[in-house]
């Protein structure tokens, strides 16, 4: 096993008190036959927050990769996420166990539902799923992913406990300045999925001339933004020297100017679902 970075990441906190690493690691579409390498070149580099799915079908992976870094589980934030063909009651509370199963854990740090999902109409005695599990004691951490504000404040209205965070679509393109004022004024942390566009912001000018002033990567450029923005960021790869690349952003700093001129990029653009309207798998 190679040496592990010891750089401190900024965390924040969530309603209750437990923190998450401001930084972590996502896999989605990354195989289950590259996860194991990406994870474990993630962990190397310093990351100790990974968040993976059910869906994204790679979570033995990511299980074996937690087991080969020898790190001990104290030291990890693992999140994973309901998949949206198990919502409901009981058919979540028998995805979860499949979940540990397949991560080899005994618990996690954050359960997310992965989308409203809101013509099946299920959120909420999914919610009150993962409201079970908490109380339980067999994650320590409960949320949602790609809720818009009427699912949060039904599920705040119908269940006993406010998610802990919300991870959604942000972007550059699309800013979600006033969900993220909602969740801010809820208590609840914006985590940002697709914090790169996609990919399709690296180019773009505003940002490389950004990059260019700090002698820094588009990508760095665009993690840091999220992070002096306050959200939790999951940049995914599963190249090495841009997984230790995405890691080196707490050396240097965007102005009030640059964070604003970054900010001005907003058109409200989605790369994935519309959460309104997705009831996919």
């Amino acid at each position: 096993m190679r040496q592990m970075q010891q750089t401190t990441v900024p965390e924040l906190t969530l309603g209750n008190g437990l923190r998450i690493p401001q930084l972590g690691f996502g896999v989605w579409q990354v195989s289950q036959e590259e996860v194991v390498a990406a994870v474990s070149t993630a962990l190397e580099a310093g990351y100790r927050s990974i968040d993976t799915a059910a869906a994204y079908g790679n979570e033995e992976g990511v299980g074996e990769a937690l087991r080969r870094s020898g790190l001990e589980r104290g030291e990890l934030f693992v999140t994973t996420k309901l998949a949206n063909p198990d919502q409901g009651y009981d058919a979540t509370l028998r995805a979860f166990e499949a979940s540990l199963g397949r991560l080899n854990l005994d618990t996690v740090d954050l359960y997310l539902v992965h989308w409203p999902m809101p013509r099946r109409n299920l959120y909420v005695p999914t919610w009150k799923a993962l409201e079970r599990l908490y109380a339980e004691g067999r994650v320590r951490a409960i949320g949602v992913s790609n809720f818009q504000r009427p699912h949060l404040e039904r599920v705040m209205e119908e269940g006993g406990i406010t998610p802990m965070v919300n991870q959604i679509e942000l972007h550059p393109l699309l800013t979600q300045a006033d969900m993220r004022s909602f969740d801010a004024k809820h208590g609840i942390v914006t985590e940002a999925w697709s914090p790169l566009g996609q990919g399709k912001l690296l180019g773009h000018p505003t940002v490389v001339a950004v990059a260019e002033a700090h002698g820094r990567t588009p990508a760095q450029v665009l993690l840091r933004w999220h992070i002096q923005l306050g959200n939790v960021v999951i940049p995914k790869s599963v190249t090495p020297e841009r997984i230790r690349s995405n890691f080196q952003v707490f050396d240097f700093e965007l102005s009030r100017a640059e964070m604003d001129r970054i900010s001005g990029l907003n058109t409200d653009s989605r790369f994935g679902p519309d959460p309104d309207d997705f009831d996919g798998a």
